[in-house]
């Protein structure tokens, strides 16, 4: 196993590290390389993700990255790195699970996958003003929405799941959100024992937001998808345990989705819990490994409900000492 470790910036140089060090001292075969990538890569190098890293990466077919800062003003040749190696990696279906997990505020009874189109919609990135009327293409396709909903549907079958949400806007916009949801109904005909229903985007946020036990996978174009995940998050415990996997055909990128939050780096208590998920569902996904998976998943827990947190969480462990308890645990 090999694993390319993009620590990011912020506490993305704290948590990734952290994590990986108990995979490390876990699992001794994994080979890890370390790459740079970020805004501070772009302000030292002039480049966000540089050819480097992505080399690294491709060799690697595994990645865990940690956080991004980006600049609040336009900055000439600066784009998100973890959109640019999204694309490049062709990782084209994001995992985003929430679940109620112990001693972080969750709500009970949470258990959903929202599997979200990860390479086209508005988030494509082609836009354009005259100064005083600013135009953004939302770009939807028949491949990528037959991709993910493939994945979605693949997904929800293997785990047991007995229902998929596809979620759309196709009432206002019929050929870009029409196109998505037809893919997605095209699919499902191919899953008949997976029950199928669909919700307006609206809907479906006031929905979650009051009941999101109601939900098990939900299947979202990009934007719907980074908007409601986010939201999910909030009944799981929050963003600072909020895991993430991008994938692709044979690569994946391990996410955890919390900032680079930089009123808090460099003082060693940042929580690592997104991190260590995020590693999980790499084992799972895309090495092959659910035993090992759920091991680490349960020892994450296991800490959780002894009382064991970082201060966002109300605890007083520090972010190795919450690593060291995950890996006493496992061993």
């Amino acid at each position: 196993m090999k694993l390319c470790v993009i620590a990011g910036d912020g506490i993305g140089q704290e948590v990734v590290p952290q994590a990986v060090r108990v995979l490390q001292q876990w699992l001794p075969a994994l080979d890890c390389v370390t790459a740079d990538a970020g805004w501070d890569t772009f302000q030292r190098t002039g480049q966000a993700l540089p050819e480097a890293t992505l080399a690294a990466a491709r060799d690697c077919g595994a990645v865990i990255f940690g956080a991004v800062s980006s600049p609040a003003y336009p900055v000439p040749g600066y784009r998100s790195p973890i959109v640019q190696l999204r694309r490049a990696l062709g990782c084209h279906a994001n995992l985003r699970p929430t679940l109620s997990l112990p001693g972080c505020g969750a709500r009970e009874g949470v258990d959903l996958l929202l599997v979200r189109e990860n390479t086209e919609d508005l988030y494509i990135g082609e836009e354009q003003s005259d100064g005083e009327t600013a135009t953004a293409i939302k770009r939807i396709t028949r491949s990528a929405s037959r991709r993910v909903a493939e994945t979605a549907f693949a997904l929800a079958a293997a785990d047991g799941r007995r229902r998929v949400t596809i979620v759309h806007k196709a009432n206002i916009m019929p050929l870009t959100d029409g196109l998505f949801r037809d893919c997605a109904r095209e699919v499902a005909a191919a899953y008949p024992q997976i029950a199928v229903d669909e919700m307006l985007v609206d809907t479906a946020a006031l929905r979650l937001a009051q009941v999101p036990q109601a939900f098990d996978v939900i299947l979202a174009p990009n934007l719907y998808g980074d908007i409601l995940s986010d939201l999910a998050a909030a009944f799981g415990g929050g963003l600072g345990v909020a895991a993430s996997l991008n994938l692709g055909a044979g690569i994946a990128i391990a996410e955890p989705v919390h900032g680079s939050a930089p009123d808090i780096a460099g003082r060693g208590i940042a929580n690592p819990v997104a991190s260590l998920l995020s590693l999980a569902m790499l084992l799972r996904r895309h090495w092959a490994l659910p035993q090992q998976a759920a091991q680490l998943e349960a020892a994450v827990k296991h800490c959780l409900a002894e009382g064991l947190a970082t201060p966002d969480l109300g605890g007083r462990s520090s972010t190795a000492a919450f690593c060291d308890a995950v890996l006493a645990r496992l061993r």
